[in-house]
Order: structure tokens, then C-alpha cells, then sequence
């Protein structure tokens, strides 16, 4: 490391990975190890952050040289291929097959992949209709089921592609699920109606920012783990809002 200049080049590139990292739903533990395992290869003597539910902070240091930046942290949902690229990136820089500029060069080139609407949509309602098999409902609640979720699972996407908040996007997609599983309450329709309502609505569980905030608290990083917990928490009553209006709704058309 010979200048103070090429030090805040690392040290942001550094900032960038942990950013995408967080963004991107890595655990804070994950993301100060890439950060620090990244800053050594790179030639730094050592890397701190501070990291807070909306932001983080990294403090790179070199012959008693420090550089510290700050950026903001905004959700981007859930993507395991971006913490994986990061994850690789970091192993090749460690190997010293990348140097500074070819990390710059790659972080620049991540791209988010995901898969496309028209094989998302029936996945999911497939997945809901077979848990709702698991749980012992007849072959009309499934199809109805499979019907509910793969409704609210385009109205989720819908919503996420105009940026909804994600509050009213469970919100609304909850509220659409429940109402849509309520047809197994119809006469002569399934003998495993309320079946058909539990399983549905199962796309909804915010299990991954929960196991994440479970993480967060049990390894140390707890101001991390608590916002986490708390947008799950959020989610969760924002959902429970949508199905009760949903299941007034049926009891004032007579179907409970």
C-alpha cells in the first residue's frame, strides 16, 4: 500500500461489497467477513465496521493511516446469487487472482438475476398446494390452493415491479389470497376448506429476515437483529390485517 489515495480506493470497494451484501440479505456476521477477509487480500492491515440497520460504517487501517466511509444501506430484497458473486470474488482476491481494479471491474458488473414471472407465479402456487396436500386436504383444496397463491403471487410481483412499500404489498396480497381460497367454503366444494386458507397464504411468511434477525442477535450484532425482527414483525401484522378483512368479508357474504 503506498498512497493514501489508493487506500480509500480499497476501502471503498470494500464499502461497495459490504453494501451489496446487506442489501442483498446477507447476516451482518457474513458481511464483516467478506469485508475484513477482502480488505487483507487487498493489502489493508485491517478493516472495522459499524453496521446499523439502515447504514454502516467502515474504518480501513494502513501505517497507522486510516480512511473511514459511510453508506447508506436501502433493502433490495432477497438475492443469494449477488452474496454468492461477492462471496467468489472475495476467495479469487484471496488467491490473488484479482487485484484492485479487477474487483472494481467485477463488482461493477453484477447484475441482479431472477426468475421470470411466467415460471415464478405457478412455482409458488404449486409449492402452497402441496403443503396443502402435506397437511391433509382433499384434491379441491389444493387446486384451490394452488388458484389463491399463484393469484397473490402476481399481485406480489405486480406490486414489487411499481414499487409499492412492502407493507401494502402483503398487505393487499393477503387480503387477495384469502379471499380467493374462501371459494372452498362453497357447498359441495371441499371438505377441507379452512385447509385450503392456511396453506395459501404460507408464501407469505417472512422466514428468511427472521432467521437472519435470530442471527444477528444470537452472534452479537443486536441493534442489526432487532430492526431485522421488526420488519418481519411488520410484515407479518400488515398480512394478518389483509386476511382478517378477508374472512370478515366471506362472513358477510354468508360463506362461514
Amino acid at each position: 500500500m503506498n498512497s493514501k489515495s489508493h487506500q480509500t480506493h480499497i476501502t471503498r470497494l470494500i464499502a461497495r461489497t459490504a453494501q451489496l451484501s446487506l442489501a442483498y440479505g446477507a447476516d451482518s456476521d457474513l458481511v464483516e467477513d467478506i469485508s475484513q477477509r477482502l480488505g487483507k487480500a487487498l493489502g489493508l492491515n485491517s478493516i472495522e465496521l459499524s453496521i446499523s440497520s439502515n447504514a454502516l460504517v467502515i474504518t480501513s487501517l494502513v501505517n497507522n493511516s486510516c480512511v473511514t466511509t459511510t453508506r447508506r444501506i436501502r433493502a433490495h430484497g432477497l438475492n443469494m446469487t449477488i452474496v454468492y458473486e461477492l462471496q467468489r470474488i472475495c476467495i479469487k482476491a484471496e488467491k490473488g487472482i484479482y487485484d484492485a481494479n479487477k474487483v472494481e471491474r467485477h463488482l461493477n458488473r453484477l447484475k441482479v438475476k431472477s426468475y421470470p414471472a411466467y415460471l415464478l407465479i405457478p412455482a409458488i402456487g404449486l409449492s402452497c398446494a402441496c403443503f396443502c396436500h402435506l397437511f391433509g386436504g382433499d384434491l379441491a383444496a389444493s387446486m384451490i390452493t394452488f388458484l389463491a397463491s399463484a393469484c397473490g403471487m402476481a399481485l406480489r410481483l405486480l406490486m414489487a415491479k411499481r414499487h409499492f412499500n412492502l407493507l401494502v404489498n402483503f398487505h393487499f396480497t393477503a387480503l387477495l389470497i384469502t379471499v380467493v381460497a374462501q371459494l372452498a367454503y362453497l357447498p359441495n366444494i371441499s371438505t377441507t376448506p379452512e385447509l385450503a386458507s392456511a396453506a395459501s397464504v404460507l408464501l407469505l411468511v417472512p422466514g428468511f429476515p427472521l432467521i437472519n434477525a435470530m442471527s444477528d442477535m444470537i452472534k452479537g450484532h443486536m441493534n442489526v437483529g432487532i430492526a431485522r425482527w421488526g420488519q418481519a414483525t411488520l410484515l407479518t401484522v400488515s398480512s394478518v390485517i389483509g386476511i382478517t378483512i378477508a374472512l370478515q368479508i366471506s362472513k358477510l357474504i354468508g360463506l362461514h
